[in-house]
């Protein structure tokens, strides 16, 4: 593994502050099929990172503009086009220090804002004790639902996309390469789960008391939140209404600075996975570092702008949010798992499991961004609101599906080229496994490759720190 063999290089990005959009790449890239010599499929891989990361960066962006968009009362489109300049400018200022720095201070400003700001949400005349609330109608619909049999399928769906999509995520193995240590790799993951429930039970309290409170009797007036489809914006707007103005104040502002910090970590993240991993590794090989700092700058400013167009798709975080872990779950899971357990799989049934993970997952539609399904799986009827909803498990379907077509392509793949049934320069990406280097061979090419780790390593944290 990567994280054993190039301790050095994980050492180095410890003491700089970790590397945005390098961790993934990097343990893909490292693999036996995803070296120099399959540029072209480590080149597809990171495309599909990029657009991943551009997704999460849409959703940070969103939130801090709908977040701008209550405080300030300004019209959506004016909030998020004043934070992206923001987030773009200081992240050109701050470059990798910008990152380093501020996910500390997000991290300290959302635990202790949030939970501050708990007590008098839920002491607010406007709301009703949360615990009447949750079963029965009053001001609004019950705010606990409800889970029935026919819908079995697709809870089954969600929880496995919840569980496995994260794991094929960049930001995840940035922080676990990092460590130090297997030990204190494990730990901070287990630590960090633990940590994921404290902070996720003021959100829980802030849309409960939001959906028992009678908006008619606040400043905000009726319709509802939901029905005026703000759902998405009820953290700054619970703050804004339902607390005292010096609360609000440090509530409203602890989340903006939290959603600024990540999105100068996603702009950061996309622009070092371009420029060290395609302009590079791929296109200029032969890059000073003059060129690959202005290349960075330059991919900072672009996906800043592409994350702002994203964001006027819709105004909800959460359906930036799903729609990128679904991609991640659906795509990139099963070509994460082959690489790390499965010796039979090679480049030829990557990128064959590549192509059919993401033509399904097209095909079967996404109601959250408007895509209509080409493919109605079992189950595929109206739900609640009238929408045409798959109710089949198809993401966990595709994901097996794409699972299965690397192994057996890549299993063909190799029997074909092994056995000499095609002349060897169709070989593209260099498969041939009759020819096994000898140990000599294989320990001077391992340390060829954390030798060029390092370097790789020292130029791209030389190239973030110094623009």
């Amino acid at each position: 593994m990567w994280l054993k063999d190039k301790r050095v290089t994980v050492k180095l990005v410890q003491r700089r502050g970790g590397l945005e959009g390098w961790g993934l790449s990097r343990v893909v890239s490292s693999h036996r099929w995803c070296r120099s010599d399959t540029s072209l499929f480590k080149g597809i891989v990171v495309v599909w990172l990029q657009a991943a990361a551009g997704g999460t960066l849409a959703m940070r962006r969103d939130g801090e503009g709908g977040t701008m968009s209550v405080i300030l009362d300004l019209p959506y489109l004016y909030s998020i086009i004043i934070s992206s300049v923001v987030a773009i400018v200081y992240t050109l200022m701050g470059g990798l220090y910008s990152v380093a720095y501020t996910d500390v201070i997000q991290l300290i400003l959302i635990f202790f804002s949030l939970w501050l700001c708990v007590p008098f949400l839920m002491t607010n005349p406007h709301s009703l004790d949360i615990s009447l609330t949750a079963y029965n109608q009053t001001f609004q619909a019950p705010w606990v639902g409800t889970v029935e049999l026919d819908q079995a399928g697709k809870w089954f769906d969600d929880f496995m996309l919840l569980a496995l999509g994260g794991l094929a995520y960049q930001a995840f193995y940035q922080r676990i390469l990092s460590a130090s240590s297997y030990t204190q790799a494990q730990v901070t993951c287990f630590a960090s789960s633990g940590f994921c429930l404290v902070l996720g039970i003021p959100s829980i309290l802030v849309g409960a008391v939001a959906a028992s409170t009678d908006w008619n009797s606040t400043a905000y007036g009726l319709p509802t939140p939901y029905e005026r489809n703000q759902a998405g914006s009820i953290l700054p707007i619970a703050l804004q209404y339902l607390t005292p103005p010096y609360i609000s104040i440090i509530g409203i502002g602890a989340v903006a600075a939290a959603v600024m910090s990540s999105m100068d970590s996603a702009l950061l993240s996309s622009a070092s996975l371009f420029s060290s991993n395609i302009y590079k590794n791929i296109l200029r090989k032969q890059a000073s570092d003059s060129e690959m700092q202005w290349v960075i700058r330059i991919s900072v400013v672009v996906v800043g702008l592409a994350g702002t167009g994203l964001t006027f798709l819709d105004s909800s975080v959460l359906v930036f949010w799903l729609v990128g872990v679904d991609m991640s779950y659906t795509i990139m899971f099963p070509q994460l798992v082959c690489v790390l357990f499965f010796k039979v799989s090679n480049a030829y049934g990557a990128l064959i499991g590549f192509m059919m993970g993401i033509i399904l997952r097209f095909m079967s539609g996404e109601p959250l961004i408007g895509l209509p399904p080409l493919i109605e799986f079992p189950g595929y009827r109206l739900d609640a609101e009238g929408k045409q909803t798959q109710y089949f498990p198809f993401r966990t379907a595709i994901m097996m599906l794409s699972l299965f077509s690397i192994l057996l392509f890549s299993w063909l793949a190799a029997i074909i080229i092994n056995k000499g049934l095609l002349p060897e320069k169709w070989d593209v990406f260099k498969i041939n496994r009759k020819r096994k280097p000898s140990a000599g061979a294989a320990e001077a090419e391992k340390a060829k490759q954390a030798k060029e780790g390092v370097s790789e390593a020292k130029q791209l944290l030389d190239n973030t720190t110094s623009f």
